[in-house]
């Protein structure tokens, strides 16, 4: 039998930590690699408006769901709706969860091992000098196609984790994001501030910034709502346990808005840099763009090479760049993982390494073939592993996720027992009656419908 210490609950040291932490968790490359390969997909500015009006009523909506169930009962996703709801099917929201997370961990970390991968090459000087669209697109996909290299990079990634999950709240994931998140905002506003100096870049902020509401339909409003789920870290029980580890002093309601407002300025300042640059290298208007070019999952790593190229200190900034989007990574892997291991370690009575180490192997067992999808492996490739992962689990399980948790909280625990959490340590909620509007009518509504509408286009 275990010791008693290994089972206490961790707690985080102050509101900072916590949205340095949660915020760690939102903006990694769902932010900075995936968002601008959604708006690339859907049509530029009217997917980046969709995503907004997303964050602000559906996703803040949800985050601060699952902040409330976690912190109310102290425990895991699972053990959450067990506690509130025993004896129910509700907890099977939990297990949804746990899985539809460790799945989502195990391509994420193939590209978080491809952002590994490229702060090895800038430090040996793949970037040096005038970088075209042409030759990074060649070097992206020449690595990515590199089997031995990317299953390398993949280990490197889940070792890492797996090894500050071991260590718990505190002198894990609070350290490392107390010191990693401002290094994150300061590199990406002074990338951000060189792409719209460069030639041509007021093409591609045309693209990025101005609306055309001739594209708008329920395919761009759905990856618009599910880039929400995805960017904030909803849906699979990552805020939930966050949640969990949140002290009652605190104040729940400006936390979530903290979280979801750091996140969408990160993912908007990602946007700001790749379309201007993108832009700028090929010489396409909007409408080209949109006709002739295909947007892969590569988008980031083709177009931010070019921009460092065209930087005074390139070179430099290349190496803290790549760091960066290391960085990012390797804060929401983090909290993928953690969803999985708090279960276990809550519920099950493992110790926190043993939990961790097992999870991560899994992981790393199941992001092999997403690994191998994008030219490593011809078969692989065409069935295009990786994207179908994200479709399913990145898409329409996260908000499946989310429409249940708000369900359950709005019918199940009831809505007058969630505010009387929200209530400890946020005396005036002043967005109070559209919160109740939104968490009972609006998030399950509106992403039921469009649940509905996407799985019979895509999947039946």
């Amino acid at each position: 039998m275990e010791s008693p210490e290994i089972f206490e609950r961790g707690n985080w040291g102050s509101k900072i930590a916590f949205i340095f932490a949660a915020s760690g968790s939102a903006i990694g490359l769902g932010s900075i690699w995936r968002f601008p390969i959604m708006v690339g997909l859907n049509g530029g500015a009217i997917f980046v408006l969709c995503y907004i009006l997303s964050v602000f009523f559906i996703g803040f909506t949800v985050m601060l769901a699952e902040l409330t169930i976690g912190r109310h009962t102290q425990k895991n996703l699972v053990g959450a709706l067990k506690a509130i709801k025993p004896n129910t099917p509700w907890k099977g929201v939990g297990f949804m969860g746990i899985i539809t997370g460790i799945c989502i961990l195990s391509y994420y970390s193939v590209v978080a091992g491809w952002s590994a991968g490229y702060l090895y090459k800038t430090i040996k000087g793949a970037f040096r000098g005038e970088v075209t669209w042409q030759a990074s697109d060649a070097i992206f996909k020449t690595f990515a196609a590199d089997a031995l290299a990317v299953l390398i990079f993949l280990f490197v990634i889940i070792a890492i984790t797996t090894f500050v999950i071991s260590k718990g709240v505190k002198s894990g994931i609070e350290r490392w994001s107390k010191i990693l998140m401002p290094v994150l905002f300061i590199l990406i506003i002074i990338l951000s501030i060189r792409a719209i100096t460069l030639p041509g870049s007021e093409t591609g902020l045309s693209f990025y910034l101005k609306p055309d509401f001739s594209g708008f339909n329920l395919n761009v409003l759905f990856f618009a709502v599910g880039q929400a789920f995805f960017s904030l870290s909803l849906g699979m029980g990552t805020m939930t346990v966050y949640g969990s580890y949140i002290t009652k002093k605190e104040n729940l309601v400006s936390s979530a808005g903290w979280v979801c407002f750091s996140t969408t300025l990160v993912a908007l300042l990602a946007g700001i840099i790749i379309f201007p640059t993108l832009f700028h290298s090929l010489q396409l208007t909007p409408e080209q763009f949109k006709q002739d070019f295909e947007v892969g999952t590569g988008i980031m790593f083709q177009a931010f090479p070019i921009i460092i190229s065209k930087m005074p200190g390139g070179y430099i900034f290349g190496i803290m760049f790549f760091s960066l989007l290391l960085i990012a990574a390797l804060t929401s892997t983090i909290s993928m993982l953690e969803v999985p291991t708090s279960y276990l370690v809550d519920e099950k009575q493992w110790s926190r390494k043993k939990a961790a180490v097992l999870i991560g192997a899994g992981s790393f067992v199941l992001g092999i073939p997403s690994a191998l999808s994008n030219g490593g492996v011809p078969f692989l490739t065409k069935l295009n592993i990786m994207v179908v992962m994200d479709l399913i689990f990145g898409n329409i399980l996260l908000a499946l996720g989310g429409v249940l948790i708000s369900v359950f909280l709005a019918f199940s625990w009831k809505v007058k027992n969630s505010l009387k959490e929200i209530s400890i340590g946020s005396k005036k909620f002043r967005l109070r009656s559209l919160w109740t509007f939104n968490i009972k009518y609006l998030a399950p509504v509106v992403v039921s419908l469009i649940l509905v509408f996407i799985v019979m286009k895509n999947i039946l």
